[in-house]
């Protein structure tokens, strides 16, 4: 079942309030999250701040047991107050208490509806253990509590604490990696796929069959005889009839799946159905051969802290002689965590990119003259390539997802932020994230708030 409620970290912040948390005296700690939301209707909450209270300031800390002043639970009011955000309380189990303790029960009752005195409707609680695993529950206005069913953190890993999973002992262990275990975790994951082509329909198949409990697929365009070489279960038939993607794609998962597990969003990633469908999702797959759909994917992972996976493959050509011959045969998988590196970090796309890539989409003369002048830097040709090199570059995205669920490198997953493969010279490299230059980002978990992502297109029609 996919959790109707979440609560999302950037692995960024998870980290600063695990260190807060957890000073290694053994004695409880506190802090503040505070909480934008996804457009709904699924309801994830995203930490977006965090106001730790000083150790110095409580009245009290003892391995079981904290008293803070107030005058911190104002300081966040006045943060939370003006985004109407969610107010969630978080502090330390030292001893290990996976679970809400009656001191905790009681504190709340204390607390609490102090919060809904000042503003909004929703807030709630939680509690760290030292792992940084995570439980939450949430309050509404007549303080009826109801428990966060799931608590991600998107860093190096991906992790994941479920509330019916957990005990007062800890959560339960994670599944190993292809294992029947993974297929039925994915089960309870949703995931968005951008772009349902060349690489897209690799992606959407491999997760379909991993058994993801829903995969969300956006894109606009429709089948042609020319797709057939490399969009995975198109049919003739489809392109005669000159038929979505994206439906084909839904029908083709039925067929194995049943059907609701494949929604077909037929719509450019740069339309808000298209955004306010991936905000639904846990994971963004990006397999696009434009930079402004790259750039929108970019955006969605930083506004919603959703985990970004993008690929692209590229055959680059040179002249040899009076003839052209392929120079190389690439691909590459970026994964950006929310509050990491960004696509435009990593110069996937630059403002001068993209700048080019809409001139030649609607004045190719005046593109070729920037070009000629040597304005834009130039543009590496997203390539229609061939089946084989879709599946490997497809199958390396997906595994890259596998590899930070559950665990399986030898090596810290921290190491491989980039792969670059060459098939030409049977190379593959790896980069770690900290090796890009990472520019701040204004908007990390910026959630409903409009215009979604910050862009005048998306803002929501008026009535």
């Amino acid at each position: 079942m996919i959790p109707e409620t979440t609560l999302a970290f950037s692995g960024t912040l998870h980290a600063q309030v695990k260190r807060h948390l957890f000073p290694r005296d053994g004695l409880e700690a506190a802090a503040i999250l505070i909480c934008t939301r996804t457009p709904g209707p699924r309801r994830r909450f995203l930490v977006r701040e965090i106001i730790c209270v000083p150790y110095a300031a409580c009245k009290r800390r003892e391995r079981d047991a904290i008293t803070w002043p107030g005058e911190y639970l104002e300081q966040a009011i006045d943060l939370a107050e003006s985004t109407a955000s969610v107010m969630i309380l978080i502090h330390s189990h030292p001893g290990g208490l996976f679970g809400f303790s009656d001191a905790d029960d009681e504190s709340d009752r204390k607390v609490i509806p102090s919060l809904f005195h000042a503003f909004g409707s929703l807030h709630g609680s939680a509690i760290m253990t030292a792992d940084g695993a995570i439980r939450a529950r949430l309050y509404d206005p007549s303080f009826q509590a109801r428990a966060v069913d799931l608590v991600t953190v998107a860093g190096d890993d991906l992790c994941y604490w479920r509330e019916d999973e957990a005990s007062f002992t800890g959560s339960e262990d994670r599944p190993v990696a292809f294992t029947s275990g993974m297929t039925a975790e994915l089960g309870r994951l949703s995931a968005a796929v951008i772009g349902a082509s060349g690489t897209g329909s690799v992606v959407g198949e491999q997760l379909a069959r991993l058994g993801f409990g829903r995969v969300f697929v956006a894109d606009f365009d429709r089948l042609e005889w020319k797709n057939l070489n490399r969009i995975l279960n198109s049919k003739r038939a489809d392109a005669d009839a000159n038929r979505l993607k994206v439906e084909a794609f839904a029908e083709a998962v039925a067929a194995y799946r049943g059907e609701g597990v494949a929604i077909p969003v037929p719509a450019s990633i740069a339309t808000r159905d298209a955004v306010l469908a991936a905000a639904q999702s846990d994971v963004v797959f990006c397999c696009v051969d434009t930079l402004e759909a790259r750039q929108i994917a970019d955006l969605i992972g930083a506004a919603f802290l959703l985990p970004l996976f993008d690929v692209g493959v590229v055959i680059p050509v040179r002249k040899k002689g009076g003839a052209f011959a392929i120079a190389d045969v690439c691909g590459r998988i970026d994964y950006v965590q929310p509050g990491g590196s960004t696509l435009q970090d990593r110069g996937v796309y630059t403002p001068e990119s993209l700048r080019g890539e809409y001139l030649r989409k609607v004045a190719p003369d005046a593109h070729q003259q920037e070009l000629d002048a040597g304005y834009l830097k130039g543009l590496v040709e997203e390539a229609p390539a061939v089946i084989t090199l879709n599946m490997r570059a497809a199958s390396a995205c997906v595994n890259e997802f596998i590899s930070r669920a559950f665990p399986f490198r030898l090596e810290s997953n921290r190491l491989y932020a980039r792969t670059q493969f060459s098939l030409a010279a049977c190379e593959e490299e790896h980069f770690s994230e900290d090796v890009f230059n990472r520019a701040p980002n204004r908007l990390l978990a910026r959630g409903d708030a409009e215009p979604l992502l910050g862009l005048p297109a998306l803002k929501a029609p008026t009535r």
